[in-house]
């Protein structure tokens, strides 16, 4: 018989100070990992790509905030990330909500004109057809803007995911995480049998690499 899933407070409480900071590092890091290559899978299917890496970031982080049969790590680690993943959620559904709005208003205004070009017999329907080249634009600026927030957020917890490690003295190597985009700052590209996975830098080997690029 399997023994039953005990929550992040039940284990702290049965280790140190020190052991119940590393355990809840270790939590937000397997946390982060996952909202990582699933914010970035996200990100490259922006672009168009083909990626079949599925692992709801939302619902993760949303099973996190429920206090069920866990507790969410970052309660404890830094309440901000949910704060600032909330706000940049926001942000992701109104613009899609402005382009879907965009995309309404166009069809209306295409509509109409046609009615007016059957009703008074001319050629109205023209200015319809003139607002076309409108959506690629919309459709343009509207994928800028998402992979803007995705970039942003992304690196942001690539960020917070370096700075766990390095604060708890955690390997780099146990907390790897599928990567489908090559702009991110402060990680390192491995490849295994399974694939291309990365890995965080440590913060002086990005400064490093930072202030070479610099002098170049």
């Amino acid at each position: 018989m399997t023994e039953p899933v005990r929550d992040s407070v039940e284990v702290a409480l049965e280790l140190d100070e020190k052991e119940v900071y590393s355990h809840i590092a270790h939590e937000s890091a397997e946390d982060i990992v996952r909202i990582i290559s699933s914010l970035d899978a996200e990100r490259a299917r922006l672009h168009g790509e083909v990626i079949y890496y599925r692992d709801d970031w939302d619902d993760l982080i949303r099973e996190r905030i429920a206090k069920g049969k866990r507790h969410t790590a970052f309660d404890f680690y830094n309440p901000a990330l949910l704060d600032i993943w909330e706000r940049k959620v926001r942000e992701i559904k109104k613009a899609r909500l402005r382009e879907k709005m965009a995309y309404a208003s166009i069809a209306v205004f295409i509509i109409l004109t046609v009615i007016a070009t059957a009703l008074l017999r001319q050629p109205y329907v023209i200015l319809g057809l003139a607002v076309l080249p409108a959506v690629f634009l919309i459709w343009s600026l509207t994928r800028e803007k998402l992979d803007l927030i995705y970039y942003e957020l992304t690196q942001f917890f690539i960020d917070e995911l370096r700075e766990l490690v390095e604060k708890h003295s955690l390997r780099p190597e146990r907390y790897r995480f599928k990567i489908f985009s090559g702009d991110y700052f402060g990680v390192e590209i491995r490849k295994s049998g399974t694939g291309i996975f990365a890995i965080v830098s440590p913060q002086s080997r990005v400064v490093t690499s930072a202030e070479t690029g610099s002098n170049d």
